[in-house]
């Protein structure tokens, strides 16, 4: 990700604030800011993540109830309660909203309702949306309202 922007600023230590494991896409932030990271990455400041997600199965009422009371993971550690709404009628793109941040936290999610994830692409942090007119791999900084959404999420 990194080396998308590297020769653009050569003298600056960037890295991502959050990840996206290698089948998942969309909007990465990266940043020289520590603090700002910790603070979008902190699960004490409960900062918004949005994603539309593909299923193999339709979302059921289950899992909607599941997603607002916390998953239970099968590992034992229960999530944040987390939002899930229907984008398509047929229930199977769905836009979750997270406010932490587990490793395939999503994925986990509906494992454990034995639904599949086929395509998950986050849209937003902390209120700030994906450039609809970014290609894959391309990048743009970040304006100067969207820093400062960003600096208070807290």
């Amino acid at each position: 990700m990194v080396d998308l922007v590297a020769a653009d600023f050569p003298r600056r230590e960037l890295f991502p604030a959050g990840r996206l494991d290698k089948t998942s896409t969309g909007f990465v932030l990266l940043t020289d800011d520590g603090a700002l990271a910790h603070d979008i990455l902190s699960p004490a400041h409960h900062v918004e993540k949005q994603y539309v997600v593909t299923l193999d199965t339709p979302l059921t009422d289950a899992m909607r109830r599941g997603f607002a009371a916390g998953v239970t993971l099968t590992d034992g550690e229960t999530m944040a309660p987390a939002g899930v709404e229907p984008l398509t009628g047929d229930g199977l793109t769905v836009q979750v909203t997270l406010r932490q941040g587990v490793y395939h936290q999503i994925k986990r999610m509906f494992g454990v309702f034995d639904a599949g994830v086929n395509a998950l692409h986050r849209e937003s942090i902390g209120g700030v949306a994906l450039d609809p007119a970014l290609a894959p791999g391309q990048w743009r900084e970040l304006t100067a309202e969207e820093v400062e959404r960003l600096q208070n999420v807290k």
